[in-house]
Protein backbone atom coordinates (compact mmCIF):
# COMPACT_ATOMS: atom_id res chain seq x y z
CA UNK A 1 0.00 0.00 0.00
CA UNK A 2 1.27 3.51 -1.37
CA UNK A 3 1.30 6.68 0.64
CA UNK A 4 -1.29 8.36 -1.24
CA UNK A 5 -3.55 5.24 -0.46
CA UNK A 6 -3.13 5.87 3.08
CA UNK A 7 -3.68 9.10 3.46
CA UNK A 8 -6.67 8.54 1.79
CA UNK A 9 -8.02 5.83 4.07
CA UNK A 10 -7.12 8.32 6.95
CA UNK A 11 -9.30 10.93 5.31
CA UNK A 12 -11.60 8.83 4.59
CA UNK A 13 -12.15 7.52 8.17
CA UNK A 14 -12.01 11.40 9.36
CA UNK A 15 -14.92 12.10 7.47
CA UNK A 16 -17.50 9.39 8.64
CA UNK A 17 -17.08 10.26 11.61
CA UNK A 18 -17.35 13.87 11.21
CA UNK A 19 -20.53 12.81 9.25
CA UNK A 20 -22.26 10.65 12.30
CA UNK A 21 -21.45 13.46 14.52
CA UNK A 22 -23.11 15.88 12.76
CA UNK A 23 -26.21 13.66 11.78
CA UNK A 24 -26.32 12.26 15.39
CA UNK A 25 -29.69 13.15 17.58
CA UNK A 26 -29.27 15.74 20.15
CA UNK A 27 -29.97 14.95 23.53
CA UNK A 28 -33.74 16.54 23.75
CA UNK A 29 -34.14 14.27 20.41
CA UNK A 30 -33.39 11.38 21.88
CA UNK A 31 -35.66 11.85 25.08
CA UNK A 32 -38.56 12.77 22.64
CA UNK A 33 -38.14 9.43 20.40
CA UNK A 34 -38.07 7.44 23.32
CA UNK A 35 -41.75 6.90 24.33
CA UNK A 36 -42.51 6.57 20.45
CA UNK A 37 -40.79 3.24 20.21
CA UNK A 38 -41.77 2.47 23.50
CA UNK A 39 -45.23 2.97 22.20
CA UNK A 40 -44.96 1.04 19.42
CA UNK A 41 -43.47 -2.05 20.47
CA UNK A 42 -46.37 -1.91 23.74
CA UNK A 43 -49.32 -0.72 21.96
CA UNK A 44 -51.26 -2.00 24.95
CA UNK A 45 -49.28 0.37 27.37
CA UNK A 46 -50.80 3.62 25.81
CA UNK A 47 -53.07 3.71 28.23
CA UNK A 48 -51.34 3.74 31.42
CA UNK A 49 -49.10 6.34 30.54
CA UNK A 50 -51.92 8.44 30.19
CA UNK A 51 -52.40 7.81 33.86
CA UNK A 52 -50.62 9.99 36.82
CA UNK A 53 -47.56 7.84 38.36
CA UNK A 54 -48.52 7.62 41.56
CA UNK A 55 -51.63 5.46 40.68
CA UNK A 56 -49.35 3.58 38.39
CA UNK A 57 -46.68 2.21 40.96
CA UNK A 58 -49.96 0.97 43.37
CA UNK A 59 -51.58 -1.16 40.30
CA UNK A 60 -47.88 -2.66 39.43
CA UNK A 61 -48.02 -3.30 43.67
CA UNK A 62 -51.26 -5.09 43.52
CA UNK A 63 -51.24 -8.79 44.51
CA UNK A 64 -48.04 -9.25 43.89
CA UNK A 65 -48.26 -12.91 45.56
CA UNK A 66 -50.49 -14.09 42.38
CA UNK A 67 -54.26 -15.15 42.71
CA UNK A 68 -53.52 -18.12 45.03
CA UNK A 69 -52.20 -16.81 47.98
CA UNK A 70 -53.49 -13.24 47.84
CA UNK A 71 -53.80 -12.25 51.57
CA UNK A 72 -51.14 -14.34 52.80
CA UNK A 73 -48.50 -11.48 53.01
CA UNK A 74 -49.70 -10.18 56.07
CA UNK A 75 -50.72 -11.60 59.71
CA UNK A 76 -49.57 -12.69 62.64
CA UNK A 77 -46.53 -13.91 63.75
CA UNK A 78 -46.87 -17.42 66.50
CA UNK A 79 -43.81 -18.86 67.87
CA UNK A 80 -44.01 -22.43 68.98
CA UNK A 81 -40.48 -23.08 71.38
CA UNK A 82 -38.94 -26.44 71.63
CA UNK A 83 -36.25 -27.35 74.11
CA UNK A 84 -34.60 -30.66 74.37
CA UNK A 85 -31.77 -31.74 75.41
CA UNK A 86 -29.15 -31.14 73.00
CA UNK A 87 -31.10 -27.54 71.48
CA UNK A 88 -33.69 -24.87 71.66
CA UNK A 89 -35.67 -24.55 68.69
CA UNK A 90 -37.65 -21.97 67.39
CA UNK A 91 -40.85 -22.42 64.71
CA UNK A 92 -42.22 -19.28 63.22
CA UNK A 93 -45.74 -19.18 61.46
CA UNK A 94 -44.08 -16.74 59.44
CA UNK A 95 -42.91 -18.47 56.59
CA UNK A 96 -43.00 -21.51 58.60
CA UNK A 97 -39.35 -20.82 59.21
CA UNK A 98 -36.62 -21.75 62.10
CA UNK A 99 -36.08 -18.61 63.52
CA UNK A 100 -33.84 -20.03 66.10
CA UNK A 101 -31.41 -23.42 66.66
CA UNK A 102 -29.26 -22.51 69.50
CA UNK A 103 -26.81 -25.37 70.89
CA UNK A 104 -26.77 -26.16 74.67
CA UNK A 105 -23.00 -28.13 74.69
CA UNK A 106 -21.62 -25.29 72.94
CA UNK A 107 -20.71 -22.00 73.22
CA UNK A 108 -19.45 -18.73 71.54
CA UNK A 109 -15.71 -17.31 72.45
CA UNK A 110 -17.21 -14.92 74.25
CA UNK A 111 -19.26 -17.49 76.55
CA UNK A 112 -22.55 -17.05 74.89
CA UNK A 113 -24.60 -20.34 73.29
CA UNK A 114 -24.26 -20.98 69.68
CA UNK A 115 -26.83 -19.61 67.88
CA UNK A 116 -26.80 -20.80 64.19
CA UNK A 117 -29.64 -19.48 62.86
CA UNK A 118 -28.86 -15.50 61.31
CA UNK A 119 -31.03 -12.62 63.75
CA UNK A 120 -30.97 -10.76 60.68
CA UNK A 121 -32.93 -12.98 58.28
CA UNK A 122 -35.45 -13.77 60.84
CA UNK A 123 -35.60 -17.45 60.20
CA UNK A 124 -35.20 -20.30 57.37
CA UNK A 125 -36.15 -23.42 55.89
CA UNK A 126 -38.91 -22.31 53.23
CA UNK A 127 -40.06 -23.53 49.82
CA UNK A 128 -39.50 -21.84 46.60
CA UNK A 129 -41.67 -22.75 43.12
CA UNK A 130 -43.28 -20.87 40.64
CA UNK A 131 -46.83 -20.43 40.01
CA UNK A 132 -49.21 -21.32 37.13
CA UNK A 133 -50.19 -17.72 37.35
CA UNK A 134 -46.44 -16.33 36.70
CA UNK A 135 -45.15 -15.81 40.26
CA UNK A 136 -42.41 -17.03 41.84
CA UNK A 137 -43.11 -17.98 45.64
CA UNK A 138 -40.76 -18.14 48.23
CA UNK A 139 -42.90 -19.23 51.58
CA UNK A 140 -40.69 -17.25 53.82
CA UNK A 141 -42.55 -14.17 52.94
CA UNK A 142 -46.29 -16.28 53.47
CA UNK A 143 -47.73 -16.81 56.28
CA UNK A 144 -48.72 -20.37 57.73
CA UNK A 145 -50.97 -21.68 60.31
CA UNK A 146 -50.10 -23.53 63.21
CA UNK A 147 -51.33 -27.39 64.57
CA UNK A 148 -50.06 -28.55 67.29
CA UNK A 149 -50.51 -29.92 70.17
CA UNK A 150 -48.27 -28.84 72.72
CA UNK A 151 -48.17 -25.34 73.84
CA UNK A 152 -45.82 -22.50 72.50
CA UNK A 153 -43.29 -23.94 74.63
CA UNK A 154 -42.69 -27.86 75.02
CA UNK A 155 -39.88 -29.48 77.00
CA UNK A 156 -39.04 -33.09 75.65
CA UNK A 157 -37.28 -35.64 77.82
CA UNK A 158 -36.48 -38.90 77.55
CA UNK A 159 -37.60 -41.01 74.02
CA UNK A 160 -40.36 -37.69 73.61
CA UNK A 161 -41.22 -36.41 70.10
CA UNK A 162 -43.17 -32.92 69.09
CA UNK A 163 -45.20 -32.87 65.80
CA UNK A 164 -46.17 -29.55 64.56
CA UNK A 165 -47.90 -29.06 61.54
CA UNK A 166 -48.08 -25.60 59.48
CA UNK A 167 -50.16 -24.85 56.92
CA UNK A 168 -50.30 -22.80 54.21
CA UNK A 169 -53.50 -22.33 52.49
CA UNK A 170 -54.21 -21.45 48.49
CA UNK A 171 -57.25 -19.43 47.47
CA UNK A 172 -58.32 -22.47 45.18
CA UNK A 173 -58.92 -24.90 47.89
CA UNK A 174 -55.94 -26.61 48.16
CA UNK A 175 -52.98 -26.33 50.75
CA UNK A 176 -49.19 -26.94 51.59
CA UNK A 177 -48.39 -28.76 55.18
CA UNK A 178 -45.04 -28.66 56.53
CA UNK A 179 -44.96 -31.29 59.04
CA UNK A 180 -41.92 -30.84 61.33
CA UNK A 181 -41.00 -34.34 63.85
CA UNK A 182 -38.67 -33.16 66.66
CA UNK A 183 -37.32 -35.73 68.99
CA UNK A 184 -35.01 -35.39 72.46
CA UNK A 185 -31.47 -36.48 71.86
CA UNK A 186 -30.93 -35.95 68.35
CA UNK A 187 -29.35 -33.04 66.32
CA UNK A 188 -32.03 -32.17 63.58
CA UNK A 189 -35.42 -33.21 62.98
CA UNK A 190 -37.42 -34.69 60.22
CA UNK A 191 -39.85 -32.58 58.12
CA UNK A 192 -42.60 -33.74 56.08
CA UNK A 193 -43.84 -31.73 52.89
CA UNK A 194 -47.34 -32.39 51.86
CA UNK A 195 -48.66 -31.16 48.70
CA UNK A 196 -52.84 -30.87 48.45
CA UNK A 197 -54.92 -30.27 45.62
CA UNK A 198 -52.02 -27.71 43.84
CA UNK A 199 -51.67 -29.10 40.72
CA UNK A 200 -53.05 -26.04 39.20
CA UNK A 201 -50.90 -23.73 41.56
CA UNK A 202 -47.37 -25.36 40.79
CA UNK A 203 -45.70 -24.82 37.73
CA UNK A 204 -42.41 -26.57 36.12
CA UNK A 205 -43.47 -29.83 37.65
CA UNK A 206 -40.85 -28.91 40.57
CA UNK A 207 -40.56 -27.31 43.73
CA UNK A 208 -37.27 -26.77 46.13
CA UNK A 209 -36.82 -26.62 49.72
CA UNK A 210 -33.93 -23.94 50.24
CA UNK A 211 -31.59 -22.62 53.49
CA UNK A 212 -30.53 -19.42 51.79
CA UNK A 213 -29.54 -17.32 55.09
CA UNK A 214 -26.28 -19.48 55.71
CA UNK A 215 -24.88 -20.27 59.40
CA UNK A 216 -23.74 -17.78 61.76
CA UNK A 217 -20.10 -17.82 63.06
CA UNK A 218 -19.47 -18.53 66.18
CA UNK A 219 -15.57 -18.60 66.77
CA UNK A 220 -13.70 -15.38 67.55
CA UNK A 221 -11.47 -15.37 64.13
CA UNK A 222 -13.72 -15.37 61.38
CA UNK A 223 -11.31 -15.35 58.71
CA UNK A 224 -9.75 -19.06 59.80
CA UNK A 225 -13.87 -19.94 60.32
CA UNK A 226 -13.96 -18.56 56.87
CA UNK A 227 -11.47 -21.01 55.85
CA UNK A 228 -13.40 -24.41 56.45
CA UNK A 229 -16.81 -22.65 55.77
CA UNK A 230 -18.37 -24.38 52.07
CA UNK A 231 -21.36 -25.29 50.90
CA UNK A 232 -21.71 -29.16 49.36
CA UNK A 233 -23.77 -31.91 47.55
CA UNK A 234 -23.38 -35.42 47.54
CA UNK A 235 -24.26 -37.53 44.57
CA UNK A 236 -23.13 -40.64 42.93
CA UNK A 237 -20.50 -41.33 45.71
CA UNK A 238 -19.46 -38.08 44.87
CA UNK A 239 -18.98 -34.81 46.90
CA UNK A 240 -18.82 -31.70 44.84
CA UNK A 241 -18.11 -28.45 46.97
CA UNK A 242 -18.11 -24.92 46.26
CA UNK A 243 -16.09 -21.93 48.12
CA UNK A 244 -16.01 -18.19 47.98
CA UNK A 245 -12.36 -17.39 49.44
CA UNK A 246 -12.84 -13.77 47.81
CA UNK A 247 -14.97 -10.72 47.87
CA UNK A 248 -15.56 -11.18 44.19
CA UNK A 249 -16.19 -14.52 44.38
CA UNK A 250 -19.91 -15.78 44.05
CA UNK A 251 -19.32 -19.74 42.95
CA UNK A 252 -22.72 -21.72 42.02
CA UNK A 253 -23.32 -24.94 40.88
CA UNK A 254 -26.96 -26.46 39.51
CA UNK A 255 -27.00 -29.85 40.04
CA UNK A 256 -29.79 -32.62 37.96
CA UNK A 257 -30.19 -35.80 38.87
CA UNK A 258 -30.75 -37.92 42.18
CA UNK A 259 -28.63 -36.04 44.66
CA UNK A 260 -28.29 -37.90 48.29
CA UNK A 261 -27.98 -34.51 50.51
CA UNK A 262 -26.77 -31.27 50.00
CA UNK A 263 -25.16 -29.24 53.30
CA UNK A 264 -23.11 -26.32 54.39
CA UNK A 265 -20.53 -25.76 57.05
CA UNK A 266 -18.39 -23.29 59.34
CA UNK A 267 -15.55 -24.32 61.22
CA UNK A 268 -17.00 -26.58 63.74
CA UNK A 269 -20.97 -26.71 62.56
CA UNK A 270 -22.77 -27.77 59.86
CA UNK A 271 -26.80 -27.95 58.35
CA UNK A 272 -27.67 -30.75 56.15
CA UNK A 273 -30.81 -31.46 53.79
CA UNK A 274 -31.46 -34.78 53.24
CA UNK A 275 -33.91 -36.18 50.80
CA UNK A 276 -35.61 -39.45 51.27
CA UNK A 277 -33.13 -42.13 48.85
CA UNK A 278 -33.68 -41.58 45.86
CA UNK A 279 -36.56 -38.70 45.38
CA UNK A 280 -34.46 -35.26 44.61
CA UNK A 281 -33.88 -34.61 41.13
CA UNK A 282 -31.19 -31.99 41.41
CA UNK A 283 -29.74 -29.60 43.78
CA UNK A 284 -28.58 -25.93 44.00
CA UNK A 285 -25.03 -24.23 45.53
CA UNK A 286 -24.56 -20.51 45.92
CA UNK A 287 -21.88 -19.08 47.81
CA UNK A 288 -20.56 -15.03 48.61
CA UNK A 289 -18.27 -13.67 50.40
CA UNK A 290 -18.21 -9.88 52.16
CA UNK A 291 -15.42 -8.62 54.32
CA UNK A 292 -16.22 -7.50 57.97
CA UNK A 293 -14.71 -5.41 60.70
CA UNK A 294 -11.37 -5.54 61.97
CA UNK A 295 -10.04 -7.10 58.90
CA UNK A 296 -12.86 -10.04 59.01
CA UNK A 297 -14.05 -11.89 56.72
CA UNK A 298 -17.36 -13.89 56.35
CA UNK A 299 -19.02 -16.43 53.83
CA UNK A 300 -22.31 -17.17 53.14
CA UNK A 301 -23.98 -20.23 51.77
CA UNK A 302 -27.27 -21.03 50.09
CA UNK A 303 -28.15 -24.45 49.71
CA UNK A 304 -31.70 -26.35 47.69
CA UNK A 305 -32.76 -29.33 46.80
CA UNK A 306 -34.95 -29.60 44.13
CA UNK A 307 -38.09 -32.55 44.24
CA UNK A 308 -40.23 -33.38 41.84
CA UNK A 309 -44.09 -32.08 41.23
CA UNK A 310 -45.89 -34.39 39.20
CA UNK A 311 -49.67 -32.61 39.72
CA UNK A 312 -51.51 -35.43 41.80
CA UNK A 313 -53.99 -34.99 44.10
CA UNK A 314 -51.49 -35.29 47.43
CA UNK A 315 -47.60 -35.63 46.95
CA UNK A 316 -45.21 -36.14 49.62
CA UNK A 317 -41.75 -35.16 50.22
CA UNK A 318 -39.76 -36.44 53.37
CA UNK A 319 -36.71 -35.07 54.51
CA UNK A 320 -34.27 -35.47 57.57
CA UNK A 321 -32.61 -32.09 58.75
CA UNK A 322 -29.42 -32.55 60.41
CA UNK A 323 -28.48 -29.10 62.53
CA UNK A 324 -25.31 -29.42 64.75
CA UNK A 325 -21.49 -30.09 65.06
CA UNK A 326 -19.35 -30.93 62.83
CA UNK A 327 -18.85 -34.22 64.61
CA UNK A 328 -17.06 -37.06 62.53
CA UNK A 329 -18.59 -40.00 64.04
CA UNK A 330 -21.92 -38.51 64.70
CA UNK A 331 -22.21 -37.50 60.93
CA UNK A 332 -21.13 -41.04 60.02
CA UNK A 333 -23.35 -43.11 61.91
CA UNK A 334 -25.94 -41.77 59.44
CA UNK A 335 -24.49 -43.87 56.68
CA UNK A 336 -25.08 -41.42 53.73
CA UNK A 337 -21.10 -40.23 53.49
CA UNK A 338 -22.44 -37.01 55.53
CA UNK A 339 -18.83 -38.03 57.41
CA UNK A 340 -16.71 -36.52 53.99
CA UNK A 341 -17.56 -32.60 54.68
CA UNK A 342 -14.97 -32.71 57.54
CA UNK A 343 -11.24 -32.00 56.16
CA UNK A 344 -9.07 -34.92 56.75
CA UNK A 345 -6.97 -34.68 53.61
CA UNK A 346 -6.14 -35.81 50.38
CA UNK A 347 -8.91 -38.71 50.03
CA UNK A 348 -6.18 -40.80 48.35
CA UNK A 349 -3.17 -40.66 50.84
CA UNK A 350 -4.09 -38.21 54.02
CA UNK A 351 -7.48 -38.92 54.77
CA UNK A 352 -7.18 -42.88 55.42
CA UNK A 353 -4.57 -42.04 58.26
CA UNK A 354 -6.59 -39.67 59.61
CA UNK A 355 -9.63 -41.38 59.80
CA UNK A 356 -8.79 -45.13 60.33
CA UNK A 357 -5.32 -44.12 62.49
CA UNK A 358 -5.31 -40.70 63.81
CA UNK A 359 -9.21 -40.23 65.19
CA UNK A 360 -9.46 -43.72 66.39
CA UNK A 361 -6.40 -43.52 68.86
CA UNK A 362 -7.40 -40.08 70.31
CA UNK A 363 -10.58 -41.33 70.91
CA UNK A 364 -9.21 -44.47 72.90
CA UNK A 365 -7.06 -41.72 74.72
CA UNK A 366 -9.32 -39.51 75.58
CA UNK A 367 -11.84 -42.52 77.31
CA UNK A 368 -9.45 -43.13 79.41
CA UNK A 369 -8.01 -39.65 80.15
CA UNK A 370 -10.46 -36.34 79.71
CA UNK A 371 -7.98 -34.22 80.11
CA UNK A 372 -7.38 -33.69 76.35
CA UNK A 373 -3.86 -31.51 76.77
CA UNK A 374 -2.74 -34.98 78.54
CA UNK A 375 -4.20 -36.84 75.68
CA UNK A 376 -2.21 -34.89 72.92
CA UNK A 377 1.33 -35.33 75.09
CA UNK A 378 0.35 -39.21 75.31
CA UNK A 379 -0.61 -39.24 71.75
CA UNK A 380 2.75 -37.68 70.52
CA UNK A 381 4.68 -40.46 72.65
CA UNK A 382 2.67 -43.08 71.12
CA UNK A 383 3.53 -41.55 67.24
CA UNK A 384 7.68 -41.14 67.98
CA UNK A 385 7.60 -44.60 69.32
CA UNK A 386 5.80 -45.89 65.98
CA UNK A 387 8.37 -43.96 64.21
CA UNK A 388 11.02 -44.61 66.06
CA UNK A 389 12.54 -47.11 63.73
CA UNK A 390 12.44 -44.08 60.71
CA UNK A 391 13.87 -41.49 62.77
CA UNK A 392 16.85 -43.55 63.95
CA UNK A 393 17.76 -44.49 60.54
CA UNK A 394 17.39 -40.96 59.69
CA UNK A 395 19.55 -39.60 62.50
CA UNK A 396 22.07 -42.23 62.49
CA UNK A 397 22.62 -41.37 58.99
CA UNK A 398 23.08 -37.77 59.92
CA UNK A 399 25.42 -38.84 62.52
CA UNK A 400 27.36 -40.64 59.59
CA UNK A 401 27.07 -37.72 57.44
CA UNK A 402 29.08 -35.29 60.02
CA UNK A 403 31.85 -37.63 60.86
CA UNK A 404 33.01 -37.78 57.57
CA UNK A 405 32.83 -34.13 56.95
CA UNK A 406 36.71 -33.45 57.51
CA UNK A 407 37.45 -36.05 54.57
CA UNK A 408 34.82 -34.47 52.57
CA UNK A 409 35.76 -30.96 53.02
CA UNK A 410 39.51 -32.74 51.91
CA UNK A 411 38.15 -33.76 48.74
CA UNK A 412 36.51 -30.46 48.15
CA UNK A 413 39.75 -28.22 48.87
CA UNK A 414 41.66 -30.53 46.73
CA UNK A 415 39.25 -31.00 43.82
CA UNK A 416 37.91 -27.44 43.86
CA UNK A 417 39.15 -26.77 40.25
CA UNK A 418 37.01 -29.93 39.16
CA UNK A 419 33.69 -30.41 40.32
CA UNK A 420 32.80 -33.37 38.33
CA UNK A 421 35.95 -35.37 39.73
CA UNK A 422 35.33 -33.58 42.94
CA UNK A 423 31.40 -35.43 43.49
CA UNK A 424 32.97 -38.54 41.69
CA UNK A 425 35.20 -38.72 45.09
CA UNK A 426 32.79 -37.85 47.06
CA UNK A 427 30.40 -40.83 46.30
CA UNK A 428 33.39 -42.82 46.51
CA UNK A 429 34.02 -41.67 49.91
CA UNK A 430 30.19 -42.35 50.67
CA UNK A 431 30.25 -46.22 48.99
CA UNK A 432 33.35 -46.88 51.02
CA UNK A 433 32.41 -46.17 54.78
CA UNK A 434 28.31 -47.52 53.74
CA UNK A 435 26.68 -44.14 54.15
CA UNK A 436 23.45 -43.32 51.86
CA UNK A 437 23.33 -39.23 50.94
CA UNK A 438 19.52 -39.65 50.97
CA UNK A 439 19.08 -42.20 54.31
CA UNK A 440 18.45 -38.63 56.24
CA UNK A 441 15.74 -37.59 53.80
CA UNK A 442 14.40 -40.73 53.24
CA UNK A 443 12.79 -41.47 56.38
CA UNK A 444 11.55 -37.88 57.14
CA UNK A 445 9.61 -38.10 53.33
CA UNK A 446 7.80 -41.26 54.93
CA UNK A 447 6.69 -39.32 57.89
CA UNK A 448 5.39 -36.62 55.97
CA UNK A 449 2.05 -37.97 54.94
CA UNK A 450 1.28 -38.89 59.11
CA UNK A 451 2.31 -35.06 60.19
CA UNK A 452 -0.11 -33.55 57.49
CA UNK A 453 -2.60 -35.87 58.52
CA UNK A 454 -2.53 -34.96 62.18
CA UNK A 455 -2.38 -31.33 61.13
CA UNK A 456 -5.93 -32.24 59.68
CA UNK A 457 -6.92 -34.03 62.88
CA UNK A 458 -5.94 -31.69 65.11
CA UNK A 459 -7.13 -28.74 63.32
CA UNK A 460 -10.80 -30.41 62.11
CA UNK A 461 -11.49 -32.13 65.40
CA UNK A 462 -14.59 -30.40 67.34
CA UNK A 463 -13.41 -32.25 70.52
CA UNK A 464 -10.48 -29.48 70.88
CA UNK A 465 -13.12 -26.96 70.58
CA UNK A 466 -12.73 -24.75 74.14
CA UNK A 467 -10.89 -27.45 75.78
CA UNK A 468 -9.09 -26.32 78.38
CA UNK A 469 -5.01 -28.02 79.77
CA UNK A 470 -2.87 -26.03 82.12
CA UNK A 471 -1.78 -22.54 83.37
CA UNK A 472 -2.31 -20.09 79.63
CA UNK A 473 -3.71 -22.55 77.59
CA UNK A 474 -7.55 -22.49 77.89
CA UNK A 475 -8.66 -23.34 74.38
CA UNK A 476 -6.76 -26.29 72.38
CA UNK A 477 -8.34 -25.36 69.08
CA UNK A 478 -6.89 -21.88 68.90
CA UNK A 479 -3.31 -20.10 69.43
CA UNK A 480 -2.28 -19.94 72.64
CA UNK A 481 -1.61 -15.72 72.52
CA UNK A 482 0.79 -14.76 75.56
CA UNK A 483 1.75 -11.15 74.50
CA UNK A 484 0.99 -8.91 71.79
CA UNK A 485 3.53 -6.84 69.30
CA UNK A 486 3.50 -3.16 68.99
CA UNK A 487 4.05 -3.96 65.36
CA UNK A 488 2.76 -6.40 62.63
CA UNK A 489 5.44 -7.96 61.35
CA UNK A 490 5.92 -8.18 57.31
CA UNK A 491 4.71 -10.70 55.15
CA UNK A 492 3.51 -13.50 57.89
CA UNK A 493 1.00 -10.78 59.59
CA UNK A 494 1.79 -11.91 62.70
CA UNK A 495 1.23 -9.15 65.99
CA UNK A 496 0.33 -11.71 68.74
CA UNK A 497 2.72 -14.22 70.04
CA UNK A 498 1.74 -17.74 70.92
CA UNK A 499 3.64 -19.00 73.58
CA UNK A 500 3.79 -22.98 72.37
CA UNK A 501 4.92 -22.29 69.29
CA UNK A 502 7.76 -19.83 70.94
CA UNK A 503 8.27 -23.05 72.71
CA UNK A 504 8.29 -25.18 69.46
CA UNK A 505 11.33 -22.62 67.59
CA UNK A 506 13.18 -22.75 70.41
CA UNK A 507 13.05 -26.87 70.98
CA UNK A 508 13.77 -26.74 66.91
CA UNK A 509 16.92 -24.57 66.96
CA UNK A 510 18.36 -27.12 69.82
CA UNK A 511 17.69 -29.90 67.61
CA UNK A 512 19.11 -27.86 64.38
CA UNK A 513 22.19 -26.88 66.79
CA UNK A 514 22.23 -30.77 67.46
CA UNK A 515 22.07 -32.05 63.70
CA UNK A 516 23.90 -29.24 61.61
CA UNK A 517 27.80 -29.27 61.47
CA UNK A 518 28.21 -28.18 58.17
CA UNK A 519 29.70 -24.56 57.57
CA UNK A 520 28.30 -23.99 54.84
CA UNK A 521 24.53 -24.32 56.69
CA UNK A 522 25.03 -22.73 59.50
CA UNK A 523 22.29 -20.27 58.51
CA UNK A 524 19.36 -23.33 58.61
CA UNK A 525 20.83 -23.63 62.43
CA UNK A 526 18.74 -20.19 62.81
CA UNK A 527 16.54 -19.67 60.27
CA UNK A 528 14.83 -22.47 60.30
CA UNK A 529 13.43 -22.03 63.84
CA UNK A 530 12.44 -18.49 63.22
CA UNK A 531 10.31 -19.64 60.09
CA UNK A 532 8.82 -22.30 61.76
CA UNK A 533 7.79 -20.01 64.87
CA UNK A 534 6.23 -18.03 62.74
CA UNK A 535 4.83 -20.11 60.41
CA UNK A 536 3.24 -22.19 63.57
CA UNK A 537 2.13 -18.89 65.01
CA UNK A 538 -1.16 -18.68 64.07
CA UNK A 539 -1.70 -22.58 64.66
CA UNK A 540 -4.31 -24.54 67.23
CA UNK A 541 -2.39 -24.83 70.43
CA UNK A 542 -3.44 -28.36 70.50
CA UNK A 543 -0.86 -28.94 67.42
CA UNK A 544 1.69 -26.50 68.35
CA UNK A 545 1.35 -28.76 71.72
CA UNK A 546 2.10 -32.25 70.16
CA UNK A 547 4.65 -30.64 68.30
CA UNK A 548 6.55 -28.88 71.25
CA UNK A 549 6.55 -32.68 72.64
CA UNK A 550 7.58 -34.60 69.72
CA UNK A 551 10.77 -32.39 69.44
CA UNK A 552 11.41 -32.85 73.24
CA UNK A 553 11.43 -36.25 72.26
CA UNK A 554 13.39 -35.61 69.36
CA UNK A 555 15.99 -33.83 71.55
CA UNK A 556 16.63 -36.68 73.84
CA UNK A 557 16.63 -39.87 70.81
CA UNK A 558 19.13 -37.53 69.27
CA UNK A 559 21.32 -37.28 72.41
CA UNK A 560 21.37 -40.74 72.62
CA UNK A 561 22.24 -41.36 69.29
CA UNK A 562 24.83 -39.00 69.89
CA UNK A 563 26.22 -41.20 72.63
CA UNK A 564 26.11 -44.29 70.96
CA UNK A 565 28.01 -42.69 67.81
CA UNK A 566 30.49 -41.60 69.78
CA UNK A 567 30.97 -45.13 71.41
CA UNK A 568 31.19 -46.76 67.77
CA UNK A 569 33.71 -45.64 66.00
CA UNK A 570 33.85 -45.23 61.81
CA UNK A 571 34.47 -48.03 59.31
CA UNK A 572 34.57 -48.78 56.20
CA UNK A 573 31.69 -51.08 54.64
CA UNK A 574 32.60 -54.59 54.09
CA UNK A 575 32.70 -55.73 50.74
CA UNK A 576 28.89 -57.27 49.92
CA UNK A 577 29.74 -61.16 48.53
CA UNK A 578 27.78 -62.01 45.28
CA UNK A 579 25.49 -64.73 45.77
CA UNK A 580 24.97 -67.03 42.95
CA UNK A 581 22.10 -69.07 42.93
CA UNK A 582 19.04 -69.95 40.71
CA UNK A 583 20.08 -71.28 37.00
CA UNK A 584 21.93 -69.01 36.27
CA UNK A 585 24.44 -69.82 39.52
CA UNK A 586 23.62 -73.83 38.77
CA UNK A 587 25.03 -73.07 35.16
CA UNK A 588 27.89 -71.40 35.97
CA UNK A 589 29.08 -74.18 38.26
CA UNK A 590 28.60 -76.76 35.98
CA UNK A 591 30.35 -74.64 32.93
CA UNK A 592 33.39 -74.30 35.42
CA UNK A 593 33.42 -78.79 36.15
CA UNK A 594 33.68 -78.86 32.21
CA UNK A 595 36.73 -76.95 31.97
CA UNK A 596 38.31 -78.55 34.62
Amino acid sequence: MDRQAILGYILIFVLLVAWLWLNSPRPDQQEVSKPEVHTQAQPHDSVKQKEPEQPREKAAMVEPLGKFFAGRGTGSEKVVTIETDLYTAEITTRGGLVKKWELKKYSTWDGHPVQLVDYEKKGDFSLLFTTSDGRLINTRDLYFDLTHTGGRRVKLERDEELTVDLTLPTTSGGRIVKRLRFKNGEYGFDAELKLVRVGDVIANFEYQLVWESGLRYAEHNSVDESGFAAAYAYAGKELIEIDAPGVDDHPQKNLSGVVDWVAMRTKYFALALIPREGTSEGGYLEGSHRVAPDKGAIESYSIAVKMPFKGGAEETGIFRVYFGPVDYGLLKSYGIGLENIVSLGWAWLIRPISEYVMLPLMSVLHYIIPNWGVVIILFSIIIKIALHPLTRSSMRSMKKMQALQPMMNEIREKYKDDPQKMNQQVLNLYKEYGVNPAGGCLPMLLQLPILIALYNVFRATIELRQANFVWWITDLSIPDNIFSLPFEIPFFGVRDISGLALLMGITTFIQQKMTVKDPRQKAMVWMMPVLMTLLFNGFPSGLNLYYFVFNLLSIGQQMLINRQAEQEPLRKAEPKKRKQGGIFGRLAKDLSRLKK
